[in-house]
């Protein structure tokens, strides 16, 4: 081992921050840290509050963040590898409130079906920069425009060096490129199993924020940092191979000869539309740009190669089929929106629902509201709590703690608007 390397123990909470600690070299084996409960009773102001699971009110006992030597991985910092931890009660139970944990039983949900579930995620952000009043402003990029390349996009080559980190630590690359408004860039990587995939984007979302920060940029996922620009969503691809090895999502283009499989995948997650924002679009913010005619995942509708729709089916066919949701932004932890999704997805299959007939019309003219998402943070936590088979299936110890967190959060931030509201979240996504 080099002198001086470290270990970065990292796992993401209930509010999207990575949390964690630096290990010594001593402990780069199968091992356990504990930590205090009490982070799932925290906001992003630091409040605490006696939100359910965090015992915040029973002494905030500690739990134990455990991890295997065999997941350590290259870390992006000089001499330091990195884990992320799974998370466990005292008693030695999974820690319920672990969104990890809810995507683990997610993935085990479905391959009890037979069928394993595969995940590729693209990130959107966008860049600023302190100008001479010391106020965060959009980086400057003269000639950018969406899938633009180059020094006009990226004048001092922030991203190249991102992607220069990211390689060489080994993440797998699919693309970088701009999105429709500047500053505003698109990050994703390859497709993988479910659990590698969501590990990977945890980490790369960080390594591409710390690189950023290296270099002057503040990058931020959050969903509408620029009210007059567009939001940065997260758009999740998932697809499933059987017990063949083959993609079970099949040729779906033609909705007629479509697989069950996949009708039933589309029709839950059109029936727990509503109850699923308040979960993968979890921020007051969030709801600046989840708004109709915004492509963002607003209206409860389905397509094929139609990106006006939430839940859209890609004219690619054979092993790349996939359905790509199209809701979530950067405030959700990715292990429970993932997880979330692929249980929607499972209620709507076992659960026979019917699907409604796939969207044709441009979804920017004016449609039914009973059939688009609340629209505010509240309206949805509130939908959430409604929804008893999302509930249960995602799980319910994280549901309560998530919904009460939130509604602190709501009320926090009232009366807050434009760069104060934006400035409440920047730092921490």
């Amino acid at each position: 081992m080099a002198s001086g390397e470290r270990l970065r123990l990292l796992f993401c909470d209930h509010l999207n921050l990575a949390r964690g600690k630096y290990l010594p070299a001593s402990k780069m084996g199968d091992g356990t840290t504990r930590l205090c409960l009490g982070i799932y009773a925290v906001s992003y102001a630091k409040d605490l509050i006696p939100a359910p699971g965090s015992k915040m009110l029973e002494g905030l006992p500690d739990f134990d963040a455990a991890y295997k030597a065999a997941d350590i991985r290259d870390g992006w910092q000089p001499n330091t590898k990195v884990v992320i931890a799974d998370q466990y009660d005292n008693d030695g139970t999974p820690l319920a409130l672990c969104g990890r944990g809810a995507l683990k039983r997610a993935i085990a949900d479905w391959q009890s079906l037979g069928y394993s579930p595969k995940v590729g995620i693209e990130l959107e952000a966008y860049a600023f920069v302190r100008n001479a009043e010391g106020k965060w402003v959009p980086y400057d990029t003269p000639g950018a425009f969406v899938y633009s390349t180059g020094p006009f996009t990226d004048p001092i080559g922030f991203t190249d060096a991102i992607w220069e980190k990211a390689s060489a630590v080994g993440f797998r690359i699919d693309c970088f490129t701009s999105e429709y408004d500047s500053p505003q860039f698109e990050f994703t990587l390859t497709y993988d199993d479910a659990l590698k995939a969501v590990d990977d984007i945890f980490l790369f979302r960080l390594l591409a924020r710390e690189v950023a920060w290296e270099h002057g940029i503040l990058l931020t996922f959050m969903p509408k940092p620029i009210l007059n620009l567009s939001g940065n969503g997260v758009h999740v691809n998932f697809s499933f191979t059987d017990k063949d090895g083959r993609n079970a999502i099949g040729d779906a283009v033609d909705p007629a000869r479509m697989p069950a499989l996949t009708r039933g995948c589309i029709a839950g997650l059109m029936q727990h539309h509503k109850a699923m924002a308040g979960l993968i679009a979890p921020s007051v913010n969030s709801y600046e740009r989840l708004k109709p005619a915004s492509l963002s995942g607003f209206w409860r509708n389905w397509g094929v190669d139609h990106r006006g729709v939430t839940t859209r089916l890609s004219a690619e066919g054979g092993a790349k089929s996939r359905i790509e949701h199209r809701m979530a932004d950067g405030m959700a932890n990715p292990y429970t929106m993932v997880a979330t999704i692929l249980q929607a997805a499972r209620l709507g299959f076992t659960g026979n629902y019917t699907l409604a007939p796939a969207e044709t019309a441009d979804c920017l003219g004016s449609q039914d509201a009973k059939d688009g998402v609340s629209e505010t943070l509240g309206g949805a936590l509130n939908d959430l709590a409604a929804d008893e088979k999302l509930v249960a299936a995602v799980g319910r110890g994280l549901i309560d703690n998530h919904v009460f967190v939130k509604q602190h959060e709501v009320e926090r931030v009232a009366g807050l608007e434009g760069d104060a509201l934006r400035d409440y979240y920047i730092h921490f996504i």
